[in-house]
């Protein structure tokens, strides 16, 4: 059955012209002992709610998950697809790409990714557990492991919160074959990684990788095990290839019909390409039926269920919010134009937070050592080793994992992740932000400390140009509230959105009302809109975002007061802006040819798109500086002022 895995990757990689066979060829025994002896699956039902997951987080090895697929059965993974590996339009990518149907449960290929997500995955049940017990939710995450997933940072701080927390029902398979792809890993490490697992709380057990039974038994104690779990199974990278095994080449040196056939002498598989005999399928399509009963009485039980705990669970799986959240919303919208604004911008979304706490107990919030500032814990108990039924999870200083934490809580599903801390360090969670995108989930990664009005702080806290990044990134929806009702409107289409991730960008400061109506409609969901026409034929559009509506609206008066009619335009969304149909961009931005003023606390980059010929724009060209908000706003020239002068300007032929 071990081999089987072996000719199916080694024959479609020598049809592709390229790939990567070391870990399929290494690792085939542990995945078939994984397979054959432990993994709950259905191969007729890969979207099972409670299957065990399966993540490859050495993505690069992808023909080992593919193989899996196909001979377990499941539909969508037919000879057609291993048999068209690397092909455009093949579900056999060259990376494995998520595709839940198919039974791929997360796009992998950037290393530590997978591993991380796996953590996000084994939070999420925890606390799906915790809310429906054993007998509704009840099983593991695995991940196939290389060394560069262990070796990337992100990996480090993935092994130190699961240990802190205690995941039990996380099992990391590591491929510990001492070889990456520049040779020997003594090259670059020295440290004795099982070792860094144990110091960490993890339970560790070292295991030939080639010896199914020994694979298996390290398994079972595994799942007995309450700590979440390192396997180090010691493997010959490639085996199988007489020409490669053990050595660097294995990794993704190109294979020929010659490295196919004497495989097949030397493993004595006198079987052609893409043949398995009828005894080893078979063995492997009943490896793939024999949890059909048992996800059948899941199900007897889900319906078993009372009515309105079935009801929620059966919402939470399909992904949909509760009825009346948007209510939630509206009346936040209404009642808060009677108050005086809050102290922060980040306040609004937490107060925000706070008011669906009740409705949404699914929303589970991570924060990387910022609950003070950013305030988002509030009502929420904390979710630890002792206690799954918290929503709120202490990250630490740890925004990397807790960014890729938040990608596999949304792609396990039944949970609704948030991902708060500062601006700033959106960085160092920008490469699970772009898998987020790439992948389509519904992640929310919420941010403070938008821009140079955070001030004594100083520029590395200043996020100046990261606006422009994050926008730059495709499928990411970026918004940047000007106040409180527009906040509520950001939040209702970060909730709403389904196919992808979202940006909510909130100011330090605080966030006077610019809006003063009360209007049913979500006035962001176009993503910009006219929020004060000019007082005649107009001259002058002023385009802002967040903070800088505020001056904007002051600059307005001032033009319309000597005779300039403005008219204020807030943007708080430029993706659902673009996406509007002409006629209303135009009726937005005013005439092309028309006076038109940008203002940001940030860097130019991406506003020229909306400047039209006669544009300026007022924000950073640099990085800012130590000092308070409004001395920062002064000394690089973001004022209401500044914003004037510029359309005087450009009115006079500047």
């Amino acid at each position: 059955m071990a081999d089987a895995i072996r000719f199916l990757a080694i024959d479609a990689i020598v049809r592709a012209g390229e790939g990567h066979q070391g870990v399929p060829l290494g690792m085939a025994e542990i995945a078939t002992a994984l397979y054959t002896r432990h993994l709950k699956f259905d191969a007729a039902d890969p979207a099972w709610p409670d299957r065990d997951r399966v993540v490859l987080s050495n993505g690069h090895g992808s023909m080992l998950l593919y193989a899996l697929l196909h001979l377990s059965g499941v539909e969508r993974m037919g000879l057609d697809q291993v048999s068209t590996f690397r092909d455009f339009g093949s579900r056999c990518e060259g990376h494995p790409e998520r595709d839940v149907a198919s039974g791929i449960e997360v796009t992998t290929g950037p290393l530590g990714q997978g591993i991380a997500n796996a953590m996000g995955m084994a939070v999420a049940e925890a606390w799906l557990n915790a809310r429906y017990g054993d007998a509704i939710c009840h099983h593991h995450t695995y991940a196939f492991v290389g060394d560069g997933c262990l070796q990337e940072g992100v990996g480090q701080e993935m092994i130190s919160l699961a240990g802190h927390l205690r995941l039990g029902r996380l099992i990391l398979l590591w491929d510990d074959n001492r070889i990456t792809d520049d040779g020997a890993t003594d090259l670059s490490i020295s440290e004795d990684v099982a070792e860094r697992c144990r110091v960490a709380g993890w339970h560790v057990v070292e295991v030939d990788g080639h010896d199914l039974e020994a694979v298996s038994a390290a398994i079972a104690e595994a799942k007995a095990d309450p700590r979440p779990s390192l396997l180090a199974c010691r493997t010959v990278i490639a085996k199988g290839l007489a020409r490669l095994q053990g050595q660097r080449g294995g990794h993704s040196a190109k294979l020929f019909p010659e490295d196919a056939h004497k495989a097949r002498e030397q493993l004595d598989w006198p079987h052609g390409p893409f043949e398995v005999p009828p005894a080893v399928l078979g063995a492997w399509r009943a490896v793939g039926s024999r949890h059909r009963a048992e996800r059948s009485a899941w199900q007897q039980r889900v319906a078993a269920l009372p009515a309105a705990q079935r009801s929620e669970l059966e919402r939470l799986q399909r992904g949909e919010l509760p009825e009346g959240w948007r209510d939630v919303l509206s009346r936040y919208r209404r009642e808060v134009l009677a108050r005086e604004p809050l102290s922060s911008g980040i306040f609004i979304s937490a107060e925000i937070n706070d008011a669906l706490v009740d409705l949404m107990p699914e929303r589970l919030v991570a924060c990387a050592d910022l609950e003070a500032p950013t305030n988002h814990k509030r009502r929420l108990s904390a979710f630890t080793a002792t206690d799954r039924r918290g929503a709120y999870l202490h990250c630490g200083v740890r925004e990397h994992v807790m960014a890729s934490m938040a990608n596999g809580m949304a792609a396990h599903g039944g949970v609704v992740p948030l991902a708060v801390t500062y601006l700033a360090f959106s960085d160092y969670e920008r490469p699970a932000i772009r898998m987020a995108a790439l992948m389509g989930l519904p992640v929310k990664f919420v941010f403070s400390h938008d821009s140079i009005g955070i001030g004594r702080n100083g520029p590395t806290h200043q996020p100046v140009e990261i606006l422009a990044a994050l926008r730059a990134m495709p499928n990411l929806q970026v918004l940047r509230p000007a106040d409180a009702v527009e906040t509520a409107e950001c939040w209702e289409l970060a909730l709403a959105r389904r196919d992808g991730p979202s940006t909510l960008v909130f100011a330090r400061q605080a966030l006077p009302h610019v809006r003063t109506q009360h209007t049913d409609a979500n006035l962001s969901a176009r993503g910009a809109y006219v929020l004060r026409e000019a007082d005649g034929a107009r001259r002058v559009t002023l385009l802002a975002t967040g903070s800088e509506v505020a001056l904007a609206l002051a600059a307005r008066e001032q033009l319309q007061a000597g005779g300039v009619p403005t008219a204020v335009v807030s943007m708080p969304c430029w993706d659902l802006f673009e996406a509007q149909d002409p006629s209303y961009q135009a009726a937005v931005l005013g005439a092309d040819g028309g006076v038109r003023v940008g203002c940001e606390a940030a860097v130019r980059f991406g506003w020229d798109r909306w400047l039209g010929s006669r544009g300026a724009f007022v924000g950073m060209r640099g990085f800012g500086a130590s000092g308070p908000a409004d001395v920062l706003y002064a000394h690089f020239g973001i004022t209401a002022e500044a914003i004037e002068a510029e359309a005087r300007r450009l009115l006079a032929g500047g």
